[in-house]
Parts: C-alpha cells; structure tokens; sequence
C-alpha cells in the first residue's frame, strides 16, 4: 500500500493532496493541519471527487499515530505572505522552526519509520532543524531544496532558445532562496554546453539567472501563493522515493563538507537520499556554493 502524509493543508499541502488523489498515486492519505475544520474540509472535498475517478485514496485527518506506516511524509506548513512581503524566505524562519519544534516529537513518538520531504520555507535551514530534532538519518529528510528553482531555469532557457524546458539539463544549485545560482557549466540544450551554442554567444547569462529566480515572485505577488509548481515537484519526489528511481535531482541535501543542507545534486531512491552526487563546477561556482551554503549554516546555528 502507497501511504502518504501531509502536514500542513495551505495553498501547497492541498495542492500535494489533490494530486495524490486525483492521480490515483496515493492509498492511503493522512492529513494534519492546526485548523481541524480544514483538515476534515479537505478530506470531505476529496472525498467527494472520488466518486467521479477511477481510483480509490482512504484519507484520515488529525491523527499522528496514523503516520507509524507512513512512506512518504510532507511538511508543508508556513505563511508565503511573510516571505513575498520581505522577498526573502527566511522571513519565514521564526515561524516554520515554532511548527518543527512543535511537530518533531509529534512524529517520533507515532514511530513514523519513512521518508520526509520537506516543503516548507527557508527549506534548507529549516530541513535542517526538522532532521536535527527528529534525530532521522540525513538520508530520510531531505527537502525540496532547489529541484523547483531548476525547472525555473529550465522554463527561462527554454523560452529564450524556443525549445520543450524538458530539452534543457543542468542545475540550481545552493539556497532555495537569494543566494541560489545557475551553475552554467552544468547546464546543456539538446545535450549541447549552452556555452558553446551559436545562438547563446550574446546571451546575458545573470539576466537569465536572475529570471528564473525571480519567477518564484512574479507568480506569489499576482497570485498570492506559489502551488502547482512546488506541490508537482514534492510529488514526483515522492514517486522516485516509492519506486526507487534513483533520479539524480537538485534537492535540500546534506553536505558533509559544509555541515548543513543545501541544494545539490543527489540520487533519490528508497531511503530518501542515497547519495550526493559531485558535480565538478568551475571555481567561480565553488565560490558562490561555498557562501550559500555558509550563509545557511551560519542562520541555522543562531537558531540553534
């Protein structure tokens, strides 16, 4: 059985939910959220959809002890309106670590033994603290880190050459926040260096860079929130997770060298992260890596 758990029902953990169910990936689904009505809302609403679909999700709501079999878990908690009002997600910080410390023991004790992905912003510093509270393994927690920040990069570089985003490969690497970059030298068209296009040679590559960024923004300020996106990629993560997929993907994952989680590239599978993978990059792009990822560590200590 495909058992799933989210907590955290806002504009993303519904999202995650309704894919789940209406893609007819998931069971069994456990839904928690501070608000109770809105937890037995979203059970009742997807509930009611299933009488029109070929497939069949059990939902409970409220209970941690359900989430004892548990394969793949979402936190999803958060307020976007304190990051988009700042343009940093660590705004968000001094409330996503108060629902950590809140939910951690929470989970141990249900005897939770899967995976958690972790959605919730800053989600480097805050996956952080969620696998230093929990005392998981690094390879069960990781977050979603830059994963969404890459299909950004991937939508920006595909409109710029006209071509499918899936055509474009390569990595954001770093914070999934202000400090993130594109490492360029990892990034290929049609399995071609972009740097050694033709049609790139006039190409201001910080202006693209800075696009794909910016993108998280430009849909939170005419929208209000950011969902289909990031639900989408907490989803597919999980699906590599369930089936053992061993995807290399840019995710929030443990650096040994730099103590802290940050986004790089890594092989997803069963266990949650199996392994890092070492992606050579220029010394310009160590350079940057190095102080996002110093700059996550240095804001987790003074949490901590």
């Amino acid at each position: 059985m495909r058992k799933f758990g989210i907590i955290g029902l806002g504009n993303v953990g519904r999202t995650v939910a309704y894919t789940l169910v209406t893609k007819g990936i998931a069971d069994s689904l456990v839904l928690i959220d501070k608000d109770q009505k809105k937890s037995r809302a979203e059970q009742l609403d997807l509930q009611d959809a299933q009488a029109r679909l070929n497939t069949t999700t059990q939902i409970t709501t409220q209970n941690y002890d359900n989430l004892k079999d548990v394969d793949i878990l979402y936190i999803s908690a958060g307020d976007i309106a304190v990051s988009t009002n700042s343009g940093d997600r660590f705004a968000e910080f001094k409330i996503t670590s108060a629902v950590v410390k809140e939910i951690a023991p929470k989970i141990v004790a249900s005897g939770f033994k899967g995976v958690i992905i972790d959605i919730m912003n800053p989600c480097d510093a805050v996956t952080s603290y969620l696998q230093k509270l929990t005392g998981f393994s690094k390879q069960r927690v990781f977050g979603t880190g830059t994963f969404l920040d890459t299909a950004r990069m991937q939508r920006v570089v595909g409109e710029k050459l006209n071509v499918n985003p899936r055509s474009v490969e390569g990595y954001v690497l770093g914070e999934h926040g202000n400090s993130q970059f594109v490492a360029w030298s990892s990034v290929r068209v049609k399995g071609e260096a972009i740097q050694d296009l033709p049609e790139a040679k006039d190409f201001d590559f910080d202006q693209l860079a800075d696009a794909a960024k910016q993108g998280a923004w430009e849909v939170a300020s005419g929208k209000g929130f950011t969902s289909a996106a990031i639900a989408t990629c907490g989803v597919s993560l999980g699906q590599a997770v369930l089936s053992d997929a061993r995807l290399v993907c840019p995710v929030s994952g443990y650096s040994e060298k730099y103590s802290t989680y940050v986004g790089l590239p890594a092989i997803v599978g069963k266990n949650g992260i199996e392994s890092v993978v070492d992606l050579p990059l220029t010394d310009e792009e160590t350079v940057k890596f190095a102080k996002s990822a110093e700059m996550i560590h240095d804001r987790v200590a003074k949490l901590n």
